[in-house]
């Protein structure tokens, strides 16, 4: 941005994935009909008391580990005290000077990475639902547990929020930490933005942005207020502190409330809650648990496989996916055939059938029967994508699926002849130029045999035939 340097912080909340919410045993999940997951404890109702679920405090430790933070032995549960409609008990539970974590880092790529200041473990808000009836509350959401991420104000341009979110996606999701569905709310993120000129070491006026639902989103309003401010900032303006909503359809982010001063919250230690202590033995749980990382993985697939950079990101980007391909490489499969057919044929079906990659109806074994067929000319590659989509859709072996399709190679001349004889005369334009020495209208005639046949004449055949043909006209 000519003149300024933009200073970006990012907020990020991160919903657990536990069977219950953080202090009582309700079930988690924000979903279904309007508060039926809520319990005594949710509400704060008189004579009740919070318990912490110890899954909770496990992932956030997870969490920590994945990102490189230091765990925090002893830390404590704080009230962070304010009213509104969708926070029963009028506080909120979550830690403030003792949170579970302190540092850590997000990669950025190209080596880069954004420093963290903290992870705090807190409780969720429930939910406001405006329409024509007025504002009503939800409370399913309300006590879900989640782990805050701050970062420093480390980033420069609106590019880099987006990488940080995607590579913290990656990495939590790895960690089996938490979905991260944006859309969803499993994850949300608050952004930080200022302007300060070239050289200066003085932050300017922060403005925080929110309803960001999505990374790409999150770099647009940046984008936006990065404008904005320095429009301001170069006319000789002054930057409001506030609040700003973002307007995906519009494109614009609009004031929501000032920020001219700090919120007092009034924390004070939770008197319900004694202080929470983690042990090195549940810690080291926890690292055993979390295997191996993106970044890792990456590194693994490069030396162990030989594969080429978009394949070993195209594989790593999802952990299921990258035990999905090592399993089949287990069976028997080259490596880059098995991630060909990974990037070619099952990810595009299992994001179109949705589910767990591991319910795929096309197991590695059977991707590894379905390329034996291919490979002893059972099947053409034609074919054997049809085999493939034929599996996908009613499950079954390789060998079923040729059998009911009624799919085999064709390659004996006698077959072949005949149809060749036909290309020869439905292309005569086509047939002159190979003639001529135009190799590529080869094609054309192969094309018409391939078609004639669905893709079952072996294409060596019916070259080995074609050109004989042609030369002896």
């Amino acid at each position: 941005m000519n003149g300024f340097t933009t200073v970006i912080g990012l907020e990020v909340h991160v919903q657990l994935a536990t069977q219950s919410k953080l202090f009582s045993p309700a079930p988690s999940g924000a979903l279904g009909d309007p508060n039926t997951r809520v319990h005594a404890i949710d509400l704060g109702l008189p004579g009740v008391l919070p318990r912490p679920n110890a899954a909770a405090v496990e992932l956030a430790v997870r969490a920590a580990l994945a990102l490189g933070g230091d765990v925090q032995r002893v830390s404590r549960f704080a009230r962070k005290n304010y009213f509104y409609p969708d926070l029963p008990k009028g506080y909120q539970i979550s830690q403030f000077e003792s949170p579970v974590c302190l540092g850590g880092a997000v990669p950025l790529g190209a080596g880069r990475s954004c420093r963290l200041q903290r992870i705090h473990i807190e409780e969720d808000a429930g939910k406001l639902v405006h329409g024509e009836l007025g504002t009503l509350v939800d409370l399913n959401r309300a006590g879900m547990p989640l782990i805050e991420i701050v970062g420093e104000p480390d980033l420069r341009a609106p590019a880099d929020a987006q990488a940080f979110l995607l590579h913290l996606r990656e990495i939590l999701r790895y960690a089996a930490v938490s979905d991260c569905d944006m859309e969803l709310g499993s994850m949300r993120c608050d952004a930080n933005i200022s302007l300060m000129p070239i050289g200066s070491d003085r932050y300017g006026t922060k403005v925080e942005l929110k309803n960001l639902n999505s990374p790409k989103m999150v770099q647009r309003a940046l984008e936006y207020e990065e404008r904005r401010q320095a429009a301001i900032l170069a006319a000789g303006g002054r930057i409001a502190a506030e609040t700003r909503g973002w307007n995906d359809e519009a494109g614009e982010s609009r004031p929501q409330r000032s920020k001219e001063s700090a919120p007092d919250y009034r924390y004070f230690p939770d008197p319900d809650l004694p202080p929470l202590v983690i042990d090195d033995a549940r810690i080291e749980a926890q690292r055993a648990r979390l295997g191996e990382l993106p970044q890792q993985r990456r590194d693994r697939y490069r030396s162990a496989f030989g594969l080429p950079e978009h394949d070993v990101v195209a594989l790593t980007q999802d952990r299921a996916v990258g035990e999905w391909f090592e399993a089949a490489v287990q069976t028997g499969v080259d490596a880059k055939t098995a991630s060909n057919w990974i990037q070619s044929d099952v990810l595009p079906a299992w994001r179109d059938r949705g589910g767990p990659l591991a319910e795929f109806p096309v197991t590695p074994q059977r991707l590894h029967e379905l390329l034996q067929l291919l490979a002893q000319g059972t099947l053409t590659q034609v074919t054997a994508r049809r085999v493939f989509r034929h599996m996908v859709a009613h499950a079954g072996s390789a060998a079923t699926a040729v059998q009911q399709l009624g799919l085999s190679r064709i390659d004996d001349a006698d077959t072949l002849a005949p149809l060749v004889a036909g290309a020869l005369a439905a292309l005569p334009e086509a047939a002159a130029a190979v003639r001529a020495g135009k190799e590529r209208a080869l094609d054309a005639l192969k094309g018409h045999v391939m078609r004639a046949t669905k893709g079952r004449a072996d294409p060596d055949a019916v070259d080995r035939l074609l050109r004989a043909a042609l030369a002896a006209d």
